[in-house]
């Protein structure tokens, strides 16, 4: 491991210059005098538990730090081109590590931002503004059906497994969840011993390969399903149809990373290749999805339940809403994945071609759920590149009630976007399974660091919503929201797109929506064929 070599090649030479002390004379003190205090150095650097990246690289990882002191113009040069545009902008990876640091978040100067750029969007603050609630509010998650509803917060952390995550980056997620009271996905990789131990509240994500809750050919269990639901830190649970950075395709952990540990976690076995499929076994038609939605909740015991989908035809998300109606059935909530969602490793095709980005997709969805008359029974949640107030607040205007993070999490907790997830080779010892690096990341640091963004970041959506004019989420509305769509024109969303009224659908269905809503069947996924013999999308 490096800072083995580091300190061993460190203490070689300062005793080697100590002994030339000593056979040649004094000249050679100005060597020791250099070499100890960089001795000295790198121990401080491998046993202080601020920065797992001075844990990983002693002595030359001060390098990372002097470029941050005299940014933007060296460390924008030599860090920003070795990013592809995936990533946030430095702006935005600024404003997340000062917030977990509880450093000052003010900027001189005002914004670098072109704001007569088309696309550039902005929100419509108030003449007469109001103060922020003193206490933020948080979206009950539970319809008629549900007997355990969840108070979820504004932003809670998205879902990353365990196995996509180090155990230490788990566990300080977990414990940042709940410092702050806040919610926390465990990602398709099963429910863990480091999702359980600080009890943070838990969203316990189901994939398509039921880790966790999965028989031995990896059927769904719902004996195995029903035991671990019950746990007291499980608040909610999801059913991931897809995944915003590579939606219609499932995953694959490679049998070298099948440690007995995941393993365990996953309920498959050990050193065998870990194959998440792209669809579901449990459900083949929409009308099946609402009725596992039924089942999960029965096993549950009355625990919310819910789905997770990067959204793909309007056609399939109507076809949800028709078989909520005809079965008479719905879930707790709903999560909207963008295409813009992040993950450690996805084909560059899907990352940049397949997929709805999260605000056509989050609209969409509510629309629908609107125009069917179903919207005040399911919650909306809204995640892929979330991290910051005014993300909070765009997303609520565009249907959400509460919002997910990932990216910005991950940064929280030491993550510097070096881009090396998928090599197991994380320098900061939040994305790999490698125990010497992840030993790096200090659990109770890093845990401070997630509530503080966490809570800052909440606190700061409520002052915009109150500069706006909003006493809280349910006051904001489309108008509050405009883009620029021309360099002497912009336009609320109000303007720019349709908006549903309650039970559209099922009076006088908009001709915008009239072939989709025809083509919807509860009964199939597929479309319907048209008339010129081709199917509709």
């Amino acid at each position: 491991m490096l800072r083995i070599f580091v300190v061993s090649i460190l203490f070689l030479v300062t005793a080697v210059s100590v002994l030339l002390v000593v056979l040649t004379g004094p000249g050679w003190w100005v060597s020791v005098a250099i070499f100890a205090a960089l001795l000295v150095l790198a121990i401080a650097d491998v046993t202080q538990k601020r920065h797992s990246i001075l844990r990983n690289y002693p002595v030359i990882g001060h390098l990372r730090f002097a470029l941050e002191y005299i940014r933007p113009e060296l460390q924008q040069y030599f860090i920003e081109r070795n990013y592809d545009g995936r990533p946030f902008d430095r702006d935005t990876r600024s404003l997340i590590y000062e917030r977990a640091k509880g450093t000052n978040q003010e900027q001189a100067f005002g914004t670098e931002r072109d704001v007569n750029e088309v696309g550039y969007e902005y929100l419509v603050h108030s003449t007469a503004p109001l103060e922020p609630p003193k206490d933020p509010p948080r979206m009950r998650i539970g319809g008629p059906d549900c007997t355990q509803p969840y108070e979820m917060a504004l932003l809670n952390v998205s879902a990353m497994s365990f196995g996509a995550l180090s155990s230490n980056a788990i566990l300080a997620l977990n414990k940042g969840a709940a410092l702050g009271g806040f919610a926390h996905d465990t990602g398709e990789g099963g429910l863990t011993e480091y999702h359980l131990r600080h009890g943070g509240d838990l969203v316990w994500e189901i994939g398509s390969g039921y880790f966790g809750a999965r028989t031995k050919d990896g059927e769904f269990d719902p004996t195995m399903f029903a035991e671990k639901a019950a746990h007291p830190s499980v608040k909610c649970l999801s059913l991931k149809l897809s995944q915003g950075a590579k939606p219609g395709i499932g995953g694959v952990l490679p049998a070298s990373k099948v440690t007995a540990e995941i393993a365990k976690a996953r309920n498959v076995p050990e050193g065998v290749k870990c194959v998440s499929p792209a669809a579901h076994k449990v459900f083949g038609t929409p009308r099946e999805l609402i009725r596992f939605m039924a089942t999960m909740r029965e096993l549950a015991q009355g625990k919310p339940v819910g789905f997770k989908l990067c959204v793909g035809s309007r056609t399939d998300v109507l076809a949800i809403c028709k078989a909520m109606l005809a079965e008479g059935v719905t879930p707790d909530f709903i999560i909207v994945d963008g295409s813009e969602g992040g993950t450690g490793a996805a084909p560059m095709e899907y990352e940049d071609h397949m997929g709805t980005p999260l605000t056509e997709g989050l609209m969409l969805v509510h629309n629908a759920l609107v125009g069917t008359g179903l919207r005040d029974r399911i919650r909306v949640g809204a995640s892929g590149k979330v991290a910051t107030g005014t993300d909070i607040v765009k997303r609520i205007i565009q249907g959400a009630d509460y919002t997910n993070a990932a990216r910005a999490m991950m940064m929280a907790t030491g993550c510097i976007q070096s881009q090396r997830c998928h090599t197991n080779h994380c320098p900061v010892g939040v994305a790999t399974q490698d125990p010497r690096r992840a030993r790096a990341l200090d659990v109770e640091n890093k845990s401070i660091r997630v509530q503080r963004f966490q809570e800052a970041t909440v606190s700061e959506a409520l002052r915009m919503m109150a500069s706006i004019g909003a006493a809280g989420p349910e006051q904001l509305t489309p108008r509050m929201l405009r883009r620029r769509i021309g360099h002497t024109n912009t336009k609320s969303y109000a303007e720019l797109y349709e908006w549903m009224a309650p039970g559209e659908l099922l009076a006088q269905v908009p001709e915008a929506w009239a072939e989709d809503w025809a083509t919807a069947n509860p009964d199939s996924f597929a479309a319907q064929p048209g008339r010129n013999g081709r199917a509709l999308q």
